[in-house]
């Protein structure tokens, strides 16, 4: 089928597209090029020998959004569109609510007025708050300690709403945890604009030589090392659960699955492994704990 990818050019968006034409779909790209980048479709097209359409724009252009799902003929939407960092949301909720909450509605009025009536929604494990239990599943009590998961969790909701009013749509929410590798061609990857937000590109930048050190945000939390512990899922394991949410959802309903392997691993176990597999020092500070952050997710 066509698939509209909003946020398509960014690092799980693209791995996702790739992913959807090696099942044989027909990604189609909306995205504003914030943080995403052209040349990783232009890579996956030459990988794939296919064509990626590419529509630069704001998924809160509902307008927009409509025309190009009208106008490819899209029978789904996968939604990745967002910002995601967690520090940054605290400083700025109401960018983050604007963007992740406004795109989300914005989304929702075009694929009703283009009759599309399907949708991958990309929620994340913050909605679980500070875990009451480990490992976390879908049953677990939702919060947010922070602005990025609150935008999450009102998106969720909001969903839940929107499948009571119209039980004819098929939606999925994918909670997923901290996506980290790359494609084995090499050829896309993570490569986040400005100073990274996540462990493993700022890892692998201070590696690369392009960053001095590496700031590791909080080492007196009650985990084994002292250091935050999180699931890391490799991207193209996460993609490929987009795609089997994607053909799952044939019938109308609401699912909702988290996508991780179950095992924590923490911010010193990840230097010393990347340091061990690239032969490179990774010099550190430890800083101050970053507001939102919890111990282990």
């Amino acid at each position: 089928m066509k698939v509209l990818v909003t946020g398509g050019a960014g690092y799980i968006g693209a791995h996702t597209v790739f992913e959807l034409i090696e099942a044989g779909h027909e990604p189609v790209v909306l995205d504003n090029l914030e943080n995403g980048h052209e040349e990783a479709l232009i890579r996956i097209a030459r990988l794939t020998q296919s064509t990626v359409p590419l529509v630069i724009g704001d998924v809160r252009d509902r307008t927009l959004v409509r025309d190009t799902l009208t106008a490819h003929g899209c029978a789904a939407v996968i939604h990745f569109a967002g910002l995601k960092a967690v520090g940054e949301s605290v400083a700025q909720p109401a960018r983050y609510y604007d963007w992740n909450v406004g795109g989300a509605v914005a989304l929702l009025a075009a694929m009703t007025e283009a009759g599309v009536a399907r949708l991958i929604f990309s929620s994340s494990a913050t909605v679980y708050g500070v875990p009451q239990s480990l490992p976390l599943t879908e049953d677990h009590p939702l919060s947010a300690t922070n602005p990025y998961g609150r935008s999450k969790l009102m998106i969720e909701d909001m969903l839940r709403d929107f499948h009571a009013a119209q039980p004819d749509w098929a939606l999925s929410i994918l909670r997923y945890f901290n996506p980290v590798g790359a494609h084995p061609s090499a050829e896309i990857g993570e490569d986040p604009k400005g100073i990274p937000n996540n462990l493993m590109p700022f890892v692998a930048q201070v590696a690369a030589g392009r960053r001095e050190r590496l700031s590791v945000w909080g080492a007196d939390y009650p985990t084994r090392d002292g250091t935050g512990e999180r699931d890391y899922i490799h991207v193209l394991d996460l993609a490929r659960g987009h795609i089997r949410a994607l053909e799952k959802a044939t019938e109308p309903g609401l699912v909702t699955v988290n996508l991780g392997t179950g095992r924590s691993y923490s911010v010193r176990e990840v230097i010393a492994a990347f340091a061990a597999a690239s032969g490179r020092e990774i010099p550190y500070d430890v800083m101050d704990r970053r507001p939102g952050d919890v111990a282990v997710c």
